[in-house]
């Protein structure tokens, strides 16, 4: 018999990161889980931490409140809400059915798929997470939530079980456009990592010795999240707060950079982000660039 304090929430796609986001809701108080995949070993790990399997999409669409959706791309992503919205009129409760998809897709796909679904009575709401695999088997994602209020409303048990940092970014797309945001920044970092690998090797450095001072040091500044705190990218006003901050941060930036081109040119290393690092940052921070040829 069912218990309806709690959500029933259904899960599709027990991979690296889907499986442990179904655990923390198999181990939640207020969630009952339903789980389904193509694969029968995630499944049957799943049923033996108390999980229901079901013996496919539709069966959940036709049970559960939430469903999660965690599949490897758009495609899959529009073949699972096919087969979810061709199973809501089985549903027995008539309640609404509300969709989160955690996969991060296209810039458009999370509109496409809200506007699909609503004939059917189907909320959907785009719910890309961060945080990766550790995160997930920890319950400390980040979850970046784009939709109706209702829905979030709705879906917040759910997400609440899986991610310590939940956020309602707006409406449809959302939640997908703060990810890819937000990977922007992550993946460019890593490509700028690399480059500080070649100038560091190139100088006869120890690479991990670099990799343990970098994981150090932005765990006590936050790393280019440490910027990130004005409402705005405009330029600053010599008034405000931050062009003092930033000011600074742009003139030991630019020496920095300077020595690190001077280091790699005497190396024969090509770094090409520094360069276009060290022409860029004052003006993203917000400080003219006839300020900082005068600093």
């Amino acid at each position: 018999m069912r218990d309806f304090h709690k959500t029933r929430a259904g899960f599709v796609g027990l991979g690296n990161i889907g499986r442990p986001m179904a655990h923390r809701l198999a181990s939640a108080d207020a969630v009952e889980l339903w789980v389904h995949d193509i694969a029968p070993e995630p499944v049957a790990e799943l049923s033996a931490a108390g999980a229901t399997t079901a013996g496919s999409v539709a069966e959940l669409a036709a049970s559960v409140d939430v469903l999660s959706v965690m599949v490897r791309d758009d495609d899959q992503v529009r073949q699972v809400l096919a087969e979810v919205l061709g199973a809501v009129g089985d549903r027995a409760d008539g309640a609404t059915l509300t969709v989160l998809v955690h996969s991060t897709v296209g810039p458009q796909t999370p509109a496409e798929l809200a506007a699909a679904a609503e004939p059917h009575g189907v909320r959907v709401l785009d719910a890309p997470v961060s945080g990766g695999p550790m995160g997930a088997a920890e319950g400390t994602l980040a979850i970046l939530v784009g939709g109706a209020p209702e829905a979030y409303a709705a879906a917040r048990p759910v997400l609440e079980a899986m991610g310590t940092k939940v956020v309602h970014a707006g409406p449809a797309g959302a939640g997908t456009r703060l990810k890819l945001a937000r990977n922007l920044l992550h993946f460019a970092s890593f490509t700028a990592a690399t480059e500080a690998q070649r100038l560091a090797e190139a100088a006869g450095l120890d690479l991990v010795a670099l990799g343990d001072v970098v994981r150090h040091t932005d765990a006590i500044t936050g790393g280019p999240g440490a910027i990130m705190h004005r409402e705005s990218t405009a330029p600053l006003a010599e008034t405000d707060f931050w062009h003092g901050v930033f000011g600074h941060v742009a003139a030991l930036g630019e020496k920095d950079l300077g020595f690190a081109i001077e280091l790699a040119d005497e190396l024969g290393v090509e770094v090409p982000l520094a360069r276009i690092a060290l022409d860029r940052l004052g003006p993203g921070l917000g400080i003219p660039m006839t300020e900082q040829t005068e600093q």
